[in-house]
């Protein structure tokens, strides 16, 4: 009941001028960053997904100075900003977000971090640049907001607006973005689609990939674009191998030699 009641408080607080009020990340990927103190403050305390945190920590041996780094679903920005401020100017950061309450604050966190090679993209990742519904359910501050499952189909109840999407080679194509060596995809059920639209980049460059699987059909898609290129996989948090990828949880996809 309290943990109910702190998160109810934080959600109501979160809708007033002092859920906007300054404060620092104390830990985690993004320590010392800038930020705003409702909602989730587990992302400024830095107790959110600290396995997650420590795998994007140790990238590169801890150096990921001049990297390129993609972070498709950034909601806030915790992994764009924490990424940005380790991968320096020399670096390039790309953080894509298509809800628009969640791409505000991570604007604002993007302006107060003063991390200009951090690119911010109103925008889904897609196999096809456009637009596309973003079902809401009602709730447009849901962390759950998505694009359509494969076979979702929006009834009176679900809610929806539109929004841009985009496709990740295009913009490799055009000179906006460099080719990644760190790819971060949780885009509620459309990353095998979002996959898709990057295999070029993928095949090029093989990035180490860290992907959140919630459906079997986003599972099988990304897997057949992954697995010909010869990837290692590790589920996040896992004692032991656990290479076996199933729907639920984080893994960490590392290229082979």
């Amino acid at each position: 009941m309290n943990r109910l009641l702190k998160a109810t408080a934080a959600r109501v607080l979160s809708r007033t001028p002092l859920g906007l009020w300054p404060v620092t990340v104390r830990h985690g990927i993004a320590a010392g960053a800038r930020w705003t103190l409702f909602p989730y403050s587990s992302y400024w305390r830095g107790t959110h997904e600290p396995e997650l945190q420590s795998v994007l920590l140790n990238l590169g041996q801890g150096n990921i100075r001049g990297w390129t780094c993609w972070d498709l679903g950034a909601h806030f920005g915790l992994y764009s900003i924490g990424l940005a401020r380790r991968v320096g100017p020399e670096g390039q950061v790309a953080a894509f977000e298509p809800n628009p309450l969640s791409h505000a604050r991570l604007a604002r966190h993007h302006r107060a971090n003063a991390v200009p090679w951090l690119k911010i993209y109103k925008a889904a990742v897609s196999d096809q640049a456009g637009s596309a519904e973003l079902y809401t359910y009602g709730d447009i501050g849901a962390t759950s907001t998505h694009l359509p499952y494969d076979g979702e189909t929006r009834t009176a109840d679900v809610g929806a607006i539109n929004v841009r999407t985009l496709r990740l080679d295009d913009l490799v194509k055009s000179g906006e973005l460099r080719a990644p060596q760190f790819v971060k995809i949780d885009v509620e059920g459309h990353g095998h689609h979002a996959l898709a639209g990057m295999r070029t980049s993928l095949a090029a460059a093989r990035p180490i990939l860290i992907a959140g699987f919630h459906s079997q059909s986003e599972l099988d898609g990304m897997m057949a674009l992954i697995s010909p290129l010869n990837y290692a996989a590790r589920k996040i948090g896992a004692v032991g191998n656990a290479s076996e990828v199933t729907v639920g949880g984080d893994y960490l996809f590392t290229p082979r030699c």
